[in-house]
């Protein structure tokens, strides 16, 4: 005789004949209830005194009325999410009974535990074997460990996965007004999820790119931005101005960092250099002035030091250096001048150190750009003289292969374009991802591209109306890069084939089309941002614009464009408020003419998102004119009896009703709230000057542009923040910093890129150098050692003292400009050349600049075209 059940056996199969009588297994049901009868497998009744009596089935029922007839098909529905809460399953979403490894209901952490596979096992398990995996691997394969097994195995390309025919889906989401006049620079933080725009206005905006959202002004600037650059801990972001100041703030607060005066005229890049050596980090800045500054900070505190390590790069008056380039480990910076020389620093040693001037290009080199990758040290120039050159250190010395723009492609498919101009120039250059091609834009309206290693033209592309200053390759497609340029058209192209993906116009409803000044992917490649001449941010990707659908199309804050006092260190606080400008309340959004959107906009300011209807303003009010009648005003332009506007009473009343109730809840100010604080909390020097604005070229009607600046007189003198409010605004995110494992991974491969770089340099520099005839595609530099005394070459051309007897010899510097076909022949008639460092440790002169100091003013020729009155301003796509 069997073994009597358990009393869990005998329960479940009483619910399993409960289950059977509830759906069509009628029969079964009645055969099973007789075998639990005839075996006795239904459990026994307890009497009071513990004896067991036997019992039959329909009693067992009538004693457990409450399980109804489906009671163990939801207990089985149960297992599985309570299940899934202490051990995923493999297959999310999937309920069976039936599983097995993760998928099983008796699974644990020990049957789930992860296997690690590596791209030959993807491979393997592609080739001749079904697709797949172990029962017991953790998470299903990612895109990137797909793509390596095909490649491995030949199969597949990531073309294949990912056609480049899918970026016609990219659209526009969003056009947004939200400068008044130009902006020249447009940058994503390292995560993607901010936008910066710096522009002719003075200011530098963030906006979100989820939505669109404008979310902080950072103001100080007194003349247009020329560049910006975002740090890689994605902590600060620093801004260069034709002021000749860098600021830098903190991208977390939006509370200045640093204020940099070390340029005496524009400054014309910006950069944070990618190196990780240590807690000691570098940005540079370059400027008209001839000079390259290279600002330590470190990297914890954020603090930077007062005085740069400074290069003065000036073999004649009016030298500019125009750009800049890192490569990818941060221990080289190329810079490409007006004086046609390309300079190149090293940043391996305890402090940078020039290590070669490279004198090839007989004009202008108005764009450098290193390669992404850090297995070569490699990087291209471009020059007004119609070449660019692909430099590569080998063998001590820098060797370039020459890309001629006037080289034509062979066969009938030749552009229209080819011949309209008579003198090429380069205007821009770039890489793709991977480096295998070069793309450059020439002043005749064509794109070319080229081999990276042997130099060979593989396509031209046709398609833009006027000269391009902007290239942009994808984050991580080889095949894909954009360009954008003064005609409005912004294109995005195939790289492989040599084709045109997508076309966009910027065409600006009544005022024509709007001039692209810059243009950037962001870090994952689904978003780009674009900026125009007429103020505009443009907003690009892929999806749905339903989210961009909320905003407003024109976006400023009302305090904008206040006028800003500066102390003796060119700190700003906002003259009617005495405060810092990151520290005043949240703003008003309101359009170009200074009138406040209406309260759903208003919703959308940071700080705001959780105020009532009746605290934020209306768009219109109603107030009684000279003859009694009551009339319809932009509440914006409304003044009281004090020429106060309404918008500033509406804030003064919101900000009195806080106070009582933070009176009324005990929590009392502890300082005075109309106490001028600077940036540091220490009180300001009362000596300062105060400073407006500058008289910027606008592009808009006048009654436009002094809508956002009508409010210069009507500041709000409400808008003292109390210390609660200062606490809790100090307290907000604007920017949030990189997740700590993708900065450390992203950390560890700047650094390996960096120990690569010198790795190649040191092996390359301690080859024996070639004298070899090279082909003519492929030639070594001609610049000057810095370890070799020259000696001084007589002056053959007619000097500024031969011009001008009776001029002073010193002018502005950055009153100087060449003329921009310069003779190509100039560089063989300069004869000094003007180099210098200044920091308070290092001392370095070049032999080249053992000459009197009289010989800076000796290199002004007639024949160069200098020209010799104040140049008009400089803007930013005339120094690329």
């Amino acid at each position: 005789m069997a073994a009597a059940p358990t009393q869990i056996e005998a329960e479940l199969y009483y619910l399993i004949a409960r289950f059977l009588q509830s759906g069509p297994c009628n029969k079964s049901a009645q055969v099973l209830v007789q075998e639990l009868e005839e075996h006795q497998l239904i459990p026994r009744r307890l009497d009071w005194e513990g004896k067991e009596h036997r019992r039959s089935f329909e009693d067992l029922v009538a004693a457990n009325a409450h399980i109804p007839p489906d009671y163990l098909l939801k207990i089985c529905e149960r297992i599985g999410p309570l299940l899934d809460k202490e051990i995923p399953q493999s297959v999310p979403g999937v309920q069976t009974l039936l599983g097995v490894g993760r998928q099983s209901l008796l699974r644990d952490a020990k049957d789930c535990k992860s296997t690690l596979w590596n791209g030959s096992a993807f491979a393997a398990l592609h080739r001749g074997r079904p697709p797949e995996l172990p029962v017991n691997y953790v998470k299903p394969p990612n895109v990137v460990n797909i793509t390596s097994a095909r490649q491995l195995t030949g199969c597949s390309r990531f073309g294949h996965i990912f056609p480049s025919s899918a970026y016609q889906h990219i659209k526009m989401h969003k056009r947004i007004l939200g400068h008044l006049s130009s902006v020249y620079c447009v940058a994503f933080d390292r995560s993607g999820r901010r936008i910066f725009t710096g522009s002719d206005d003075c200011l530098v905006k963030i906006w979100a790119t989820d939505d669109g959202r404008l979310l902080a002004t950072l103001r100080g600037h007194s003349a247009e931005i020329s560049d910006m650059a975002v740090n890689y801990e994605n902590t600060l972001i620093a801004a260069g101005s034709c002021d000749k100041v860098v600021r830098v703030w903190c991208l977390r607060t939006c509370a200045p960092v640093a204020v940099l005066q070390g340029h005496s005229a524009s400054i014309t890049s910006i950069q944070f250099c990618p190196s990780t050596k240590g807690t000691n980090r570098y940005l540079t800045s370059t400027g008209a002035d001839g000079t390259i500054c290279f600002w330590q900070w470190h990297v914890k505190t954020m603090k930077f030091r007062d005085r740069p390590v400074k290069f003065t790069e000036r073999s004649r008056p009016g030298v500019q250096i125009s750009c800049s380039s890192f490569s990818s480990g941060g221990m080289f910076i190329t810079t490409g001048s007006t004086d046609h020389v390309i300079r190149i620093y090293y940043l391996g040693s305890e402090v940078p150190e020039k290590i070669a001037e490279l004198e090839s290009h007989t004009d202008k080199v108005v764009a450098v750009q290193f390669c992404n990758n850090g297995d070569s040290l490699r990087f291209v120039s471009g020059s007004r003289d119609g070449t660019a050159r692909i430099w590569q250190y080998q063998q001590q010395e820098w060797k370039s292969i020459v890309l001629d723009m006037a080289t034509k492609m062979t066969g009938n498919n030749l552009p229209s374009g080819e011949d309209k101009i008579t003198k090429l120039k380069v205007t821009m250059v770039a890489w793709d991802r991977y480096d295998t091609t070069v793309i450059t834009a020439v002043n005749n309206f064509l794109l070319k591209v080229w081999n990276s290693i042997t130099g060979q033209l593989l396509h031209t592309l046709s398609g833009h109306d006027d000269e391009v200053f902007v290239l942009e390759a994808h984050p991580f497609d080889q095949r894909i890069i954009l360009s954008a340029g003064h005609d409005g058209n912004i294109f995005i192209w195939d790289l492989d084939r040599g084709t045109k993906i997508r076309n966009y116009f910027n065409m600006i409803e009544g005022q024509g089309h709007g001039a692209v000044f810059d243009c950037k992917f962001s870090p994952d490649g689904n978003h780009f941002a674009c900026t125009d001449s007429h103020g505009h941010l443009l907003l690009f990707g892929f999806g749905c614009s339903k989210y961009y659908e909320k905003i407003p199309d024109q976006m400023f804050f009302h305090t904008d464009y206040r006028p800003l006092i500066r102390d003796a260190n060119n700190y700003v606080l906002d003259e009617q408020t005495q405060q810092a400008p990151h520290l005043m309340p949240p703003p008003f959004l309101v359009d170009v003419d200074g009138n406040p959107h209406p309260t759903k906009f208003q919703r959308l300011v940071p700080g705001r998102e959780n105020c009532k209807d009746e605290q934020l303003i209306p768009q219109l009010g109603y107030v009684a004119n000279g003859d009694g009648e009551v009339v319809e005003q932009v509440i914006g332009q409304q003044t009281n009896d004090q020429d106060e506007s309404i918008l500033d009473g509406i804030i003064r009343e919101l900000q009195r009703e806080q106070d009582l109730r933070l009176i009324n809840e005990g929590d009392v100010p502890h300082f005075p709230v109309n106490r001028a604080y600077s940036v540091n909390g220490a009180l300001r020097s009362p000596n300062m000057d105060i400073s407006y604005s500058p008289n910027i070229r606008l592009r808009r009607h006048s009654s436009q542009i002094e809508g956002v600046r009508q409010m210069h007189n009507n500041a709000p003198r409400s808008q003292m923040a109390t210390e609660r409010d200062l606490m809790a605004w100090s307290r907000r995110v604007v920017v949030n910093e990189l997740n700590n494992g993708v900065s450390r991974v992203q950390e560890e491969c700047r650094t390996a890129k960096g120990d690569i770089e010198i790795s190649l340099y040191t092996v390359e520099k301690k080859k024996k150098p070639s004298y070899t005839t090279q082909r003519n595609d492929y030639e070594p530099s001609c610049g000057r050692s810095l370890r070799r005394t020259q000696r001084k070459r007589q002056h053959t051309y007619q000097t500024r003292s031969n011009i001008e007897h009776n001029s002073q010899p010193s002018c502005q510097n950055s009153g100087v400009q060449e003329d921009s076909d310069s003779s190509s022949e100039e560089d063989e008639t300069v004869g000094t050349s003007d180099a210098s460092v200044e920091d308070p440790v290092v001392e370095w002169q070049s032999e080249s600049s053992s000459s009197d100091s009289s010989s800076e003013y000796s290199d002004w020729t007639a024949d160069a075209g200098i020209n010799l009155q104040p140049p008009k301003r400089q803007t930013r796509q005339t120094t690329r």
